[in-house]
């Protein structure tokens, strides 16, 4: 098992047996049912029906990603609840320290918050079979809510100074957890390192991960007006 090299594309190719695979979809899985929680009970700060509404869309939708991959997993004989136990403590520790308090910082976490995600299993991605891959796009599918959240954070911004340096500083601090608890998860858990390792080559395409992660999270902001 192990990486193969792909001769159509000149990178590796995962296969779907590698014992890393099963951990990348662990991790997708709790990110997906935490994120259902996560976004139903943050429903409530909204100030408007709407929000609620669209709100709720994105928790529909984050339930129907964690039944992709819950499946994926059983169909590897793995159950899903021991599988993301060993995510829950790093993915809980950055929902609350990025908690937010406000309808507009919720909004900025929704749009901002999952584009981190979505980047850094969108590139592992790339190097998966086939197959693999097709589950994690899956579970990355867009969810319908962008339009919305642009829409209601450059309003707000456009007409508060105030309001836009701090959602600025609160982008920031997005990433900047975003990539501390990735790391923290990597450091623990050895085949998902290995995955990632030969997804992007070596230490250094890690670290350039994280450099096209940076700057995909620049552009996300300044189409908030942030």
């Amino acid at each position: 098992m192990g990486a193969q090299p792909s001769a159509a594309l000149g990178v590796s190719s995962i296969v779907a047996d590698e014992p890393g695979v099963t951990e990348l979809f662990a991790v997708l899985a709790y990110g997906e049912i935490s994120a259902f929680y996560r976004l139903a009970e943050e429903a409530k700060l909204s100030p408007t029906l709407r929000g609620k509404v669209a709100v709720a869309k994105m928790a529909a939708a984050e339930m129907r990603h964690f039944e992709t991959v819950e499946s994926a997993l059983a169909a590897r004989g793995v159950g899903v609840f021991d599988a993301m136990a060993p995510y829950v403590r790093a993915l809980d520790a950055y929902h609350d320290s990025t908690d937010p308090s406000t309808w507009l910082e919720s909004m900025v976490k929704f749009y901002v918050g999952d584009g981190i995600a979505a980047d850094f299993y969108t590139e592992i991605a790339g190097a998966l079979s086939p197959e693999v891959a097709a589950v994690v796009r899956d579970v990355l599918a867009e969810t319908s809510h962008s339009e919305f959240v642009v829409e209601e954070v450059r309003r707000a911004v456009a007409t508060s100074r105030a309001e836009r340096d701090r959602l600025t500083l609160w982008g920031r601090r997005l990433l900047g957890e975003a990539i501390t608890q990735a790391q923290y998860v990597m450091a623990q858990r050895d085949e998902l390192t290995d995955l990632v390792l030969t997804a992007t080559g070596d230490l250094n395409g890690i670290a350039a991960l994280f450099e096209r992660m940076q700057a995909s999270h620049a552009e996300r902001m300044a189409v908030l007006g942030i």
